[in-house]
């Protein structure tokens, strides 16, 4: 596998450096995963480059007290209908999993193994865990699932499968979520430019003005 790494944006002379985009994101959430289908593309019209963060939305919810929008009364039929009436509008295919919500441990953890390697094809991972799930319903819990979707790309299955069973990957994971909670990140997506924090995918369009105004 070629490994690359993403060039950093060369400052014109005389202007100021841009700073990247954090996005943070819960490979089980729809919203999640739709505005990973925007965001790079969004960003690049600017300029920006986008810095991908997994986190677990369990660990969010302990603090906040936060229960999920599909297992509370009268909220969970109003968003099985807007995730896929979310997704139609944004013209991204589609389709509710049976099995949802889940663990996304181990796809967090592949994402931050081969990131350290390779920061494109950890995005790239990124995409195919998101679409196998919200496209095909595939259980991206389950260990093997993640390796099979691994292996597909050409990620070899013997290093990551080793490394999402050693402490240090599993330690890593959580330092990650403790400095995303440090942040103010508390659900999925989660988008901080300039300082500034926007939460959920309907807020594109405001980090959309944000970038092309430089703040308002």
């Amino acid at each position: 596998m070629k490994q690359e790494q993403e060039t950093p944006i060369a400052p014109v002379a005389g202007a100021t450096l841009l700073t990247a985009i954090d996005f943070y994101f819960d490979f089980s959430s729809p919203y999640g995963y739709l505005a990973s289908e925007q965001i790079d593309a969004l960003a690049a019209r600017f300029g920006r480059q986008v810095n991908w963060h997994p986190v677990l939305l369990g660990a969010a919810f302990k603090i906040t007290g936060a229960a999920l929008p599909v297992r509370q009364p009268l909220k969970s039929e109003y968003f099985l209908r807007d995730f896929a009436r979310s997704a139609r509008y944004q013209a991204v295919p589609f389709v509710q999993p049976m099995n949802f919500p889940l663990s996304t441990q181990h796809a967090a953890r592949a994402f931050l193994w081969l990131h350290e390697q390779d920061a494109i094809a950890a995005k790239g991972l990124a995409h195919a865990i998101f679409r196998a799930y919200f496209t095909a319903g595939r259980d991206i819990d389950n260990i093997d699932t993640v390796l099979d979707i691994a292996s597909a790309l050409g990620i070899p299955r013997a290093p990551l499968a080793e490394a999402l069973a050693a402490v240090s990957l599993k330690e890593r994971l959580r330092h990650e979520m403790d400095r995303a909670l440090a942040r103010g990140v508390f659900g999925s997506p989660f988008f901080i430019v300039d300082g500034e924090g926007f939460w959920g995918a309907d807020r594109l369009p405001q980090l959309e003005r944000w970038l092309a105004e430089g703040g308002f």
